[in-house]
């Protein structure tokens, strides 16, 4: 079992830092450097990702949490939306596309599988405090599945 102390041990919290730092190397590149209406709504959107899953952490209760994954979930795929204007405009290559595309996709994944334990796990290993949670998961819980 993994031990979640703190937002930043979550693994789709560290993937969704990791999309951030994607996306905003690619906005640094080229043309989307200049598109500055699309460099603000796909690096909020990035953000929104990780924000809402620290935030949802310490909320205080696991419908809270859920909550708050959903909104970082639908965060994903706003990012991977933003993403296709990218790749249409001729600001990323098809292969930087895909890696980040991919990496949001891993992300939503993680964050199913998190919602899905809370929902089955509720009081049985997650215990509250007044500032933040303890959750006790398998290794495996959110790792990519064939």
């Amino acid at each position: 079992m993994a031990t979640i102390n703190k937002f930043e041990d979550i693994r789709s919290w560290q993937n969704a830092r990791e999309l951030v730092r994607m996306v905003y190397h690619a906005i640094k590149q080229n043309d989307f450097a200049k598109d500055f209406e699309l460099r603000g709504q796909i690096t909020d959107a990035a953000g929104s990702v990780m924000h809402n899953i620290a935030e949802g952490f310490d909320a205080g209760s696991d419908n809270e949490f859920i909550r708050f994954l959903g909104y970082a979930r639908r965060s994903a795929s706003e990012t991977q939306s933003q993403l296709y204007i990218a790749l249409d405009q001729g600001y990323l290559s098809e292969e930087r596309f895909q890696e980040i595309y991919d990496k949001a996709n891993l992300i939503k994944r993680q964050i199913n599988a998190l919602i899905a334990y809370l929902h089955t796990s509720r009081s049985k290993q997650v215990s509250e405090s007044p500032t933040a949670y303890q959750i006790d998961l398998p290794n495996n819980l959110g790792q990519k599945h064939e």
